[in-house]
């Protein structure tokens, strides 16, 4: 991951042909974590540290493979 350009983190698919996927925007002094839904931004979270916005993003990951989501190759 390169602290200085936009970042993604992680990209799903739904059995519908939707597509998601976590985008971690650098900046100063907050990060902002953007999720996407068929290329429309679903909502951009800011953050202090970079950990922490790994675990939200992780977090909403998981909660979308309950859903049915599976990881695009």
């Amino acid at each position: 991951m390169n602290a200085l350009e936009p970042t993604v983190l992680w990209r799903l698919c739904h059995p519908a042909g939707r597509r998601a996927r976590a985008v971690l925007l650098p900046g100063t002094p907050h990060l902002t974590l953007t999720f996407f839904i068929d290329n429309v931004m679903d909502r951009a979270e800011n953050f202090d540290a970079t950990d922490i916005a790994l675990f939200r993003a992780d977090d909403i990951k998981h909660t979308l493979l309950a859903d049915g989501w599976k990881a695009d190759e």
